[in-house]
C-alpha cells in the first residue's frame, strides 16, 4: 500500500472540490446555519416568551410528549432554562451531524463524477495507484475534512451557547454527556456512510447533481433520531449513541468492502 500516492489522490481531490462552487458553498452555509443562526434564535425564544402562554401551556404539553428518561434531564430547571436546553441540547443534536454526513458526501460525489465531467478521469486512472490505493484516497479525502469540520464547528457551537446563553443558564451548561461520543464517535461514522456511498455511487452516474442528490438522502435517518424525541421514543444518552455509532460503524465496513470489490478502473475507462 502506498500511503505517498493515497494521499496525493486526497490533496487533489480537495484542490478540485474547492473550484468547484455547487461543492463547497453548502460547506459554509449549513455550518453557519447550525452554529450561529439556530442557537441565537433558540436562546431568544424563551426570553421572547417569557411569563407567556407558550411557557406556560406549550411547554406543558411538549414536556407530556418527551420520554421519561429526557423529562429527568431537565429536572429541576426553570421554564426559560428548560426550553434552552431541550431544543440546543437534545432536538438540535442529531441534525449536527448533517455537516459531516454532507461535506463527505459532496467530496464523495465529486470523486470520480467530477473527473468524468472535466474530462480528467482517464488520466487518473493511468496513474501508478492500484484501484485500492485510488478508492481509500477518495475516501481519505472525504473523511478528514468533515471530521475537521464537525469538530471546528462543535466547538464553535460550544462557545456560542456557553456565551449567548449565559444570562438564561447562569453557568457553563455545554456540552451535555451525550455530545462527546456524538461528535468523537458517531460523526466519523455518519462522514465515513456518507464517502462510501457517494463513491460507490458516483462510479455509477454520470453528473455531480445525481451523485449529489442521492447521498443526500442520507439525511433523512436523522430526522428519526429528532422525531423520536418528540414523540417520546428515544432519549438521547452516552450508551444511545455508542451504539448508533457502532451499528454505523459496522455499516461502513460493509460499504468500504463493497466498494473496494466493485471498483474496477477498466470499467470506468469503458465508460468514457
Amino acid at each position: 500500500m502506498n500511503w505517498r500516492l493515497i494521499r496525493a489522490i486526497a490533496i487533489k481531490d480537495l484542490k478540485e472540490v474547492r473550484q468547484n462552487r455547487m461543492a463547497w458553498l453548502p460547506a459554509i452555509i449549513v455550518p453557519l446555519i447550525f452554529v450561529i443562526v439556530l442557537p441565537l434564535i433558540f436562546l431568544a425564544l424563551p426570553r421572547a416568551f417569557a411569563g407567556g402562554d407558550f411557557m406556560s401551556g406549550e411547554l406543558d404539553d411538549l414536556m407530556g410528549m418527551v420520554s421519561p428518561a429526557l423529562a429527568d434531564q431537565l429536572e429541576g430547571l426553570n421554564p426559560e432554562q428548560m426550553v434552552t436546553v431541550l431544543l440546543l441540547g437534545y432536538l438540535l443534536a442529531p441534525l449536527f451531524l448533517i455537516m459531516p454526513l454532507m461535506f463527505a458526501g459532496i467530496v464523495g460525489a465529486e470523486s470520480f463524477v467530477g473527473e468524468k465531467e472535466r474530462k480528467t478521469l482517464e488520466a487518473l486512472l493511468y496513474t501508478p495507484a492500484s484501484d485500492q490505493e485510488l478508492f481509500l484516497g477518495k475516501l481519505v479525502a472525504s473523511v478528514i475534512p468533515a471530521i475537521a469540520l464537525s469538530l471546528l464547528c462543535f466547538a464553535v457551537y460550544t462557545i456560542v451557547l456557553n456565551v449567548v446563553g449565559w444570562p438564561t443558564m447562569g453557568r457553563i451548561w455545554f456540552p451535555l454527556p451525550h455530545w462527546w461520543p456524538l461528535m468523537l464517535w458517531v460523526a466519523p461514522a455518519v462522514a465515513t456512510l456518507g464517502m462510501a456511498v457517494s463513491v460507490i455511487v458516483s462510479t455509477r452516474v454520470s453528473t455531480f447533481m445525481e451523485a449529489y442528490q442521492f447521498s443526500s438522502a442520507l439525511v433523512l435517518p436523522l430526522l428519526v433520531l429528532v422525531i423520536g424525541q418528540i414523540v417520546g421514543i428515544i432519549s438521547l444518552s452516552v450508551g444511545l449513541m455508542l451504539g448508533v455509532g457502532l451499528l454505523i460503524w459496522i455499516l461502513d465496513a460493509v460499504l468500504i468492502r463493497i466498494g473496494l470489490r466493485i471498483f474496477r478502473r477498466s470499467e470506468l475507462i469503458a465508460r468514457i
